[in-house]
């Protein structure tokens, strides 16, 4: 795993963006970016374990390099659940890929290039957004999120973890003071801090845990849950009726 050095020089040169040096660093900025990342993939098995029949399909928009298929599948081995993670960056699906014939995947594991915004999703069971939504332009997330509940059958799973902000101002900057601080507990340095921070500004543009489950409910989710919550990272499960 190359270790994630791109902001070290606290120079700016471009907004965040999925390219090849991003790809080359990304399960090692994954690990050290998103507080409890294994620990929510921990639970959505657990969830996938208690709701999901065996051999169902999942899909995991916006999957990067692959990782939380990857962690699905190997700790859900008994289900035979067949995995599809949809990307639209190259670079990300070239490492997915490569991580899967690693692990001896590749017969449960399928990876397709598309716009997840409008790509086919058929024979869906449950589908996956992990720190996806966050990324789409705000006025186009309800259509999105009406697309998912429109590909799920009746008792489907719709897995949404996202970055978060509170409207409770006082503390929504603790929070950010507190994250800040978990980073710097995994390496980063303040200015690399900063200026990622400031390559994310118009790119990562978070809702509330309020809007985003606003989004749910428009699209026809009934049943909603947080199963976990660490200041701004929140990871929700919606049921479709």
């Amino acid at each position: 795993m190359s270790e994630d050095t791109l902001y070290s020089s606290g120079e700016v040169e471009e907004d965040f963006t999925f390219n090849d040096r991003v790809a080359e660093v990304f399960d090692d900025m994954l690990s050290r970016s998103i507080p409890y990342y294994r620990t929510v993939i921990d639970g959505m098995a657990q969830l996938l374990a208690c709701r999901l029949p065996g051999g169902g399909t999942l899909y995991d928009l916006g999957c990067s390099t692959g990782t939380t298929l990857l962690e699905l599948c190997r700790r859900l081995p008994e289900r035979q659940f067949h995995y599809i993670g949809i990307d639209n960056a190259p670079s990300m699906l070239d490492k997915a890929r490569k991580k899967s014939a690693m692990f001896g995947k590749r017969t449960v594991l399928q990876f397709i290039q598309d716009d997840i915004t409008s790509c086919p999703l058929p024979s869906a069971s449950a589908i996956i957004c992990n720190y996806t939504l966050q990324f789409l332009r705000p006025m186009t997330r309800q259509a999105f999120v009406d697309r998912i509940h429109a590909a799920l059958p009746a008792g489907g799973i719709f897995f949404l973890s996202e970055k978060t902000i509170s409207h409770a101002g006082r503390l929504n900057r603790d929070f950010i003071e507190i994250y800040h601080a978990f980073k710097k507990q995994q390496g980063y340095s303040e200015l690399e801090i900063a200026a990622k921070r400031e390559a994310l500004e118009n790119v990562l543009i978070p809702f509330s845990l309020d809007e985003n489950i606003a989004l749910l409910r428009h699209a026809g989710f009934d049943e909603i849950e947080t199963y976990f919550k660490w200041f701004n990272f929140t990871a929700l499960v919606a049921l479709k009726r």
